[in-house]
């Protein structure tokens, strides 16, 4: 057994080195530079239009899909805003230094127009299931858009999705902190989540974005204020972090960790894994949340995933790295989420360890439910409905597995799978990029001659 285990956990320690390259972190990021080009930058000065959308001033309720826009975002922040911004913000710091919080916030920027071009076209090209209900998602833009041709690209993605979309990390993590803190054992905490999660996810998406679009805003809510008391105690450090931070990423002294001597390369590529991690810019995921929006106008949908990365990375992942860089706490290998545990402890004591568990276990259950709804659609589409909703037993069966595994192993699965679906979507996404570009002029087109914006009038194929 203990043979297998390190034949297991060095094949995903050699597959994460082979796809996280410079090369992929090369195609992330040129590809978000590309898409932010070629819509003239829309995602810095079409938000004001985005947060109209969002609050339901062009909602019709005879509008195809099947959660509002509001929920769609939700879900998808609630899979984006987890563990990758308490835990996953620490391991960059911890293993890239300072710098790769700069390199987060790089990803970030160019990952909102990434979002816009990739789920503008998870609206454009839907199909509709079994039951004649509307399904978007990566699988189905390369399949319905690009042809048959595109369908090996399509199956990639699937079959990647179901085990990248294994709510494996939080449950890893949020196991690790119960067991440290309060002594519950990991095994304890993998069933109880199970219960837990299977108690929603069984309810569908219509459950999920119901769960989301309540718990999601508190809990931001909730990480947005304790964060800003722990900065408040040490504001006067957070001129020299930032210097930094900017410092660091272009191959600065500072650093933290087991970071000393990074090479600039390696800080680049440290920071880009952990934003694309985080927000999962690029990945896929989000436009089987947003594919499953109320709406006939793809270009709304894009623009309120935009917002995505926005306040995913450059809010919630950059005040997780502001207030373990204030507080100068010392590097924790193996558990990223106790050293954000002792910035909060180190200002906020006793309560502190308590708000942030309870903050963590919230963005942990609220990932694990979103990433369900993600990996059984990946699977729906490779099997059918019959076959493919089984998968859901699977999804939650692993969450035990997750609780007692080593986080460097369940770190590089998730890796190793996310840039596997990254390839196929960044790909049809690029090819169908013209599509988007004319929706968009299209939209606005429409919008400025104050007419009433109708829905496009082509019907989605049957799966």
């Amino acid at each position: 057994m203990a043979e297998w285990l390190r034949a297991f956990e060095g094949f995903w320690a050699g597959a994460v080195q082979v796809v996280w390259g410079l090369p992929f972190v090369c195609l992330l990021l040129g590809a978000g530079v590309f898409f932010t080009a070629a819509s003239r930058f829309l995602p810095f000065w079409r938000w004001p239009h985005a947060w109209h959308i969002l609050r339901g001033k062009f909602d019709r309720r005879d509008d195809p899909g099947e959660i509002s826009h509001f929920a769609a975002l939700a879900t998808a922040l609630a899979a984006t805003i987890g563990m990758g911004n308490i835990a996953g913000v620490a391991i960059a710091i911890g293993t890239g230094g300072p710098g790769a919080v700069f390199w987060m916030w790089v990803a970030g920027l160019v990952g909102m127009a990434t979002k816009y071009f990739c789920c503008t076209l998870a609206v454009l090209h839907r199909k509709k299931d079994w039951h004649g209900v509307v399904q978007g998602g990566p699988m189905y833009f390369l399949e319905v858009g690009l042809g048959p041709w595109a369908r090996p690209l399509a199956v990639l993605f699937a079959a990647c999705g179901m085990i990248g979309c294994l709510a494996l990390f939080q449950m890893n993590q949020l196991a690790a902190l119960l067991e440290s803190d309060f002594g519950v054992p990991k095994a304890a905490s993998g069933l109880t989540c199970m219960v837990l999660v299977g108690a929603v996810i069984l309810g569908g998406i219509v459950r999920v974005g119901t769960v989301s679009r309540w718990v999601v805003p508190a809990m931001v809510v909730l990480y947005f204020g304790s964060s800003l008391v722990i900065l408040g105690a040490h504001i006067t450090r957070v001129p020299g972090v930032l210097a930094a931070i900017v410092s660091a990423a272009f191959g600065g002294g500072a650093v933290v960790g087991g970071a000393t001597g990074l090479a600039l390369r390696e800080v680049v590529i440290t920071g880009v894994r952990r934003a694309v991690f985080s927000n999962e810019a690029g990945i896929g995921t989000a436009p089987m949340a947003h594919g499953a929006a109320r709406t006939a106008e793809p270009v709304r949908e894009g623009l309120i995933a935009m917002l995505g990365p926005l306040l995913d990375t450059h809010v919630v992942c950059t005040l997780t790295a502001l207030v373990i860089l204030t507080t100068g706490v010392p590097y924790v290998p193996e558990q990223g989420v106790v050293m954000t545990m002792n910035a909060y402890a180190s200002v906020m004591g006793e309560a502190g360890r308590y708000l942030l568990v309870l903050i963590t276990t919230l963005f942990a259950l609220t990932t694990m439910i979103s990433y369900s709804y993600y990996s059984l659609k990946c699977a729906r589409y490779l099997f059918g409905e019959r076959l493919g909703s089984k998968y859901i037993y699977v999804y939650l069966a692993a969450l035990p597995l997750a609780a007692l595994s080593r986080q460097t192993t369940v770190i590089n699965i998730i890796d190793t799978c996310f840039a596997l679906m990254a390839i196929p979507n960044l790909t049809g996404t690029l090819l169908l990029s013209g599509e988007v570009l004319h929706a968009t002029r299209d939209y606005f087109a429409r919008m400025a001659r104050g007419g009433r914006v109708t829905a496009r009038g082509r019907t989605p194929p049957r799966c």
